[in-house]
């Protein structure tokens, strides 16, 4: 499907603007946009929603967050029209009410690109597993691998509990970092 470029007026403004401003501009050909793509009202409204939560979380660090908006809202309806593509409706009938149904029957599996991103996720984990010292390797495996309590493991390692929730925490808090600047989204 070609990628169909929405109009962009004032896409090129130097002034920052806020996010209000940024909403009641593009709320209307967002929307626009998104039905365009996915033909669904409600659908559409969801897109929309999502890609200004991200914009919300992000707004920082986008440079320019018009011309992001519409990317965003492209993208998320490109995955909810290829989510939409693995979903089969089969019309059956109930062998004993002689009722028709529809059935629905969804493939659950990995596009092959989704399994590759998961893949380098896991890989850089193991990187920054790796980088942990000894005692951090230890409570994560401890902690995910034997799913033990903060008792458990502090009995096993010889510290006290309180110390266990201190370390795991900073441990996590470390590994999400470490993850977020190599680009693996959580």
């Amino acid at each position: 499907m070609p990628v169909v470029e929405p109009e962009q007026a004032d896409s090129n403004r130097l002034e920052p603007e806020s996010l209000e401003e940024i909403f009641k501009a593009l709320e209307e050909p967002l929307l626009r946009y998104a039905l365009r793509l996915v033909r669904q009202n409600e659908t559409a409204q969801d897109i929309f929603q999502e890609a200004f939560l991200k914009l919300h979380r992000l707004f920082d660090s986008v440079r320019q967050p018009r011309p992001w908006l519409y990317r965003t809202v492209h993208n998320l309806a490109m995955n909810h029209l290829r989510a939409a593509k693995k979903v089969v409706s089969l019309h059956t009938s109930d062998s004993e009410t002689g009722e028709s149904r529809d059935v629905e029957l969804v493939d659950n599996e990995v596009l092959p690109d989704q399994h590759i991103e998961r893949m380098e996720a896991i890989g850089q984990a193991r990187l920054c597993l790796n980088s942990l010292d000894d005692r951090k390797r230890e409570l994560i495996r401890l902690k995910f691998e034997e799913d033990l309590s903060y008792q458990q493991m502090s009995e096993r390692m010889g510290i006290s509990s309180g110390n266990v929730g201190y370390l795991l925490h900073h441990t996590l808090k470390q590994l999400a970092a470490e993850l977020e600047s190599a680009g693996v989204n959580r």
